[in-house]
């Protein structure tokens, strides 16, 4: 029974991909489609999550013949990524250039005063939201949230080290606010990209870091880190087992585990300004044809990402109340370029 199973679930996925490749060629012509190469610009250094979720969108699209004219990864992180975001804003009206953003849409300009909103941008679709966690070397004997908030409270104010993403990012927002709620003072030490903080803390050169899933889910599942809670509301819904113990699932809010501090991230895509309604209709479409892949469903999974797809007036408006939110982070953090 359990064969019959697994070949009925093997049959269902060939199916599956041979409907979509049929989809991509079957697919009648639009209005409008790329006549060119389509720079795809990643805002962040190589390694972490938006790197690695930019080259699956573009290794979706090669597998299944989604576009004619390919799609090329450039990574432009100066600036906390305003290189990326200023790039998009300047080639008004150029439809073969798009971004992935992070929530570094809003903390880079509010940060650094740099000459830019998400507004100068034309949005195109939320591809999820994505979570982070608290992680440890798996050789410290901090087993949970509590413990390891308690010896950092023990060892002294600025004692311990805590690597992110950048500067007055997402990683050092969560870390402020993980200082308020529970008391502590971390040393922040940021570096270019989630790969390179994940491999920080498993060498021992930090105590902790906020890395989002995928981007420490290799060394997690080799038993180099131990992840010790979730920024939501809500425990990952995702039970399959990745390490020989856990899942993304067992893994407690940070709520439970003591610790009141929330946050997610957005991943989405934008265009540049003055685009048409048809040219970024394609796109709307491509997007929806990736997220309905196997490909794009596993690859949510183990990153344990909230798989939220938007688009249109829904996403315009998750992104007004969004930056407002971040205003508010920013400056209790004391990190808007306006609190100097």
């Amino acid at each position: 029974m359990k064969n019959f199973f697994s070949r009925t679930r093997a049959c269902r996925a060939k199916v599956f991909t041979a409907a979509m490749m049929a989809l991509a060629v079957a697919t009648p012509a639009f209005a409008w489609e790329p006549t060119k190469p389509v720079e795809f610009v990643i805002p962040a250094g190589t390694g972490g999550g938006a790197d690695q979720m930019g080259r699956l969108l573009q290794g979706i699209v090669i597998k299944y013949k989604l576009m004619k004219e390919p799609l090329i990864v450039v990574n432009k992180s100066g600036g906390a990524g305003a290189e990326g975001f200023l790039a998009i804003k300047e080639a008004k009206g150029d439809p073969h250039k798009i971004v992935i953003s992070l929530s570094n849409l809003f903390t880079t300009p509010m940060a650094t005063g740099v000459p830019f909103n998400w507004k100068d941008m034309t949005p195109v679709a939320m591809m999820a939201l994505d979570q982070f966690v608290l992680w440890t070397n798996a050789e410290q004997p901090y087993k949970n949230a509590a413990e390891y908030i308690a010896a950092a409270k023990a060892a002294g104010p600025s004692k311990f080290k805590m690597a992110g993403t950048g500067s007055k990012q997402e990683d050092q927002i969560i870390t402020v606010a993980l200082e308020k709620a529970t008391g502590t003072k971390f040393i922040y030490v940021p570096f270019k990209g989630g790969g390179e903080v994940a491999v920080q803390l498993v060498g021992g050169h930090v105590q902790s870091t906020v890395n989002n899933p995928i981007e420490a889910v290799a060394q997690w599942r080799a038993g180099k880190l131990r992840a010790l809670c979730v920024f939501d509301d809500e425990r990952m819904p995702f039970k399959a087992k990745v390490t020989d113990t856990q899942s993304w699932n067992d893994i407690p809010t940070c709520k439970e585990a003591g610790v009141p501090t929330k946050y997610t991230m957005l991943r989405g895509i934008f265009m540049p300004p003055g685009v048409t309604p048809e040219q970024r209709a394609f796109y709307v479409d491509l997007l929806t044809k990736i997220a309905a892949t196997p490909d794009w469903k596993e690859y949510m999974e183990k990153g344990a990402f909230n798989p939220t797809f938007m688009s249109g007036d829904a996403f315009t408006k998750w992104l007004t109340e969004a930056e407002a939110t971040h205003r508010t982070l920013m400056s209790e953090a004391g990190f808007l370029a306006s609190n100097k």
